[in-house]
């Protein structure tokens, strides 16, 4: 807002005698009707309207100083919209002659290459022709024969010699007594004494299953090939003296 806007929205001048008459009964009240107070009404009044148009020349001031930022600050934002529509400018014709230049390589044909293909191809020909030999014998094709058969036997030799993969599991079970009463240090010998080709024994100990019963729980590895669940189960529940059932609680291919 320019101060003479500012001075134009301003009402006080237009009331100011309602305004000098009302300080003035205002002191009286106060001070009671006396010269002094008067004088010292008067005073503060003319003080007061000395420091308006002071006021209103710091205004003019502020106001002028701010129209001359905004003046600046759009003849940089101008320097500097200049500044970009010239490089948009110089990115469309870079892009214009790149354009022109794709499409003049597009309909230019490959000549040159394919005459280098033909003439490379001619000469692989021409070279073919003079290495074969029309009068040669079989035993040539005996001996390549020989050494196919060689190294097809040296490689089966070498594949037997590698050592097959073998695939194993590791499974844990859980062995179930019939009650608290069963003797779990002898249940465990008993699946222990379990033996079978490609069977490892691991780790194992007692889970509190609840009123005071226990349960095995033991570790094992096998073989795939060789052993599996349904053999392990069936072997340790033949121990019906001391195990009630069997069950897989993991099974991990390793």
């Amino acid at each position: 807002m320019s101060g003479l806007q500012c001075l134009g929205e301003d009402n006080i001048w237009f009331e100011k005698p309602r305004y000098d008459e009302a300080e003035r009964r205002f002191y009286e009240g106060a001070n009671g009707p006396s010269t002094h107070s008067h004088h010292q009404v008067k005073s503060a009044l003319q003080g007061r309207g000395r420091s308006r148009p002071q006021k209103r020349q710091h205004r003019n001031s502020s106001s002028a100083s701010g129209d001359q930022e905004l003046v600046s600050r759009m003849k940089s934002l101008e320097l500097e919209n200049q500044g970009l529509h010239k490089v948009v400018e110089d990115l469309r014709a870079a892009l214009f002659k790149l354009e022109n230049r794709v499409r003049v390589l597009e309909r230019s044909p490959a000549v040159p290459c394919a005459k280098a293909v033909t003439v490379q191809s001619v000469k692989v020909e021409e070279d073919d022709d003079d290495e074969m030999d029309l009068f040669g014998s079989d035993e040539e094709d005996e001996e390549a024969e020989r050494l196919k058969e060689e190294r097809i036997a040296a490689y089966a030799a070498k594949k037997s010699k590698k050592p097959a993969l073998i695939a194993k599991s590791s499974i844990l079970l859980d062995v179930k007594p019939w009650d608290d009463e069963t003797d779990m240090s002898k249940l465990e010998e008993c699946v222990r004494s379990v033996v079978a080709d490609g069977l490892l024994w691991g780790q194992s100990k007692l889970v509190p299953v609840g009123y005071g019963i226990k349960k095995l729980q033991i570790g094992c590895v096998v073989e795939d090939d060789k052993v599996g669940t349904d053999l392990l189960e069936e072997e340790i529940t033949k121990f019906e003296d001391y195990v009630q059932s069997v069950d897989v609680a993991a099974f991990n291919k390793i």
